[in-house]
C-alpha cells in the first residue's frame, strides 16, 4: 500500500529535481513565500490530483486511492505551513 509520504515523495523529487535554479528570482518573492518546498508540493500534488481526476482509466481502484493519498498529503502540507505560523 502507498503511503501518503511515499507519494508526496514520488510525486515531488523528479519535479524539484528537475526546476532550473534561478539566481536572478526577486527577493521580495522569498520573502512573500518562506518555505517555497512545501507551496511546490503542494502545486505538484493538485496538478497529480487534476491529471488523475481526468484519467480515462479507474486502474483497479487505485487511481480514487491515489486520489485520496494526495488529498491526505494535501491536508498534511496546509496544516504544515499553518503550524509555521503559530
Amino acid at each position: 500500500m502507498i503511503t501518503v509520504a511515499t507519494l508526496t515523495a514520488v510525486l515531488t523529487l523528479p519535479l524539484a529535481a528537475a526546476q532550473p535554479s534561478n539566481p536572478t528570482r526577486p527577493a521580495s518573492r522569498v520573502a512573500q513565500e518562506p518555505h517555497p518546498q512545501i507551496m511546490a508540493a503542494i502545486r505538484a500534488l493538485e496538478a497529480a490530483r487534476l491529471h488523475l481526476q481526468r484519467a480515462a482509466h479507474d486502474f483497479g481502484g487505485h487511481r480514487v486511492k491515489a486520489i485520496r493519498a494526495i488529498d491526505a498529503a494535501l491536508v498534511q502540507l496546509k496544516l504544515a505551513l499553518q503550524y509555521d505560523k503559530d
